[in-house]
């Protein structure tokens, strides 16, 4: 199957609103998994990824180095995958499995079969991040950096980073964020 890219800025969803719930399976543990299991006093981190997307490829090494930074701090990650895996097999949940073992996700990569929850956080593409902080309300929404396949910025994670420190010290993390940019999620089509 040929995957076409369509180039998707995230929703930027308003700033303050509560986190959506979620009951997720976690292929890796074969268990369902919940916000309230995961979140943090301090942040969580709930990001929008998927296995094909060369977009979340392209930052993957630097997001599991980030994670790896912060998790200790008392910052928590999940992943979500909410891609139709009809038509996008290589998304799917023993295919999610594989990536999160070869990769040594530190963090849950939980599969949202019914795209429930993406629609929830109105999630647009991916990779799409939203950051909340210790009481489940939105702090940060936008992208990881300024780096996209093929324009030359380096990986870093910064525009993230800044965000969690802000929250890390105890002060507002500032309302000037910047998109996400990725391939759109890839819906199930409604069939009549």
């Amino acid at each position: 199957m040929e995957v076409t890219m369509v180039l998707t800025p995230s929703k930027m969803v308003p700033l303050g609103r509560s986190a959506p719930y979620f009951h997720l399976l976690d292929p890796r543990s074969g268990k369902k998994v919940s916000l309230e299991e995961i979140r943090s006093d301090i942040a969580t981190v709930v990001m929008f990824i998927c296995n094909h997307c060369p977009y979340v490829k392209h930052l993957q090494e630097m997001l599991i180095a980030l994670a790896r930074d912060y998790i200790p701090k008392g910052i928590s990650f999940v992943a979500i995958n909410s891609n139709d895996v009809t038509a996008y097999s290589e998304d799917g949940p023993e295919e999610m499995e594989k990536l999160a073992e070869k990769l040594d996700f530190p963090f849950p990569y939980l599969f949202d079969e019914t795209q429930e929850v993406a629609r929830a956080y109105q999630a647009t593409c991916t990779p799409d991040f939203f950051v909340f902080d210790g009481k489940l309300k939105c702090a940060y929404r936008g992208q990881f950096d300024d780096s996209r396949p093929g324009n030359r910025n380096p990986v870093t994670g910064k525009d993230l980073a800044e965000a969690l420190d802000c929250l890390l010290m105890g002060n507002p993390v500032t309302p000037d964020q910047q998109p996400s940019m990725g391939c759109n999620i890839k819906w199930i089509l409604a069939v009549n």
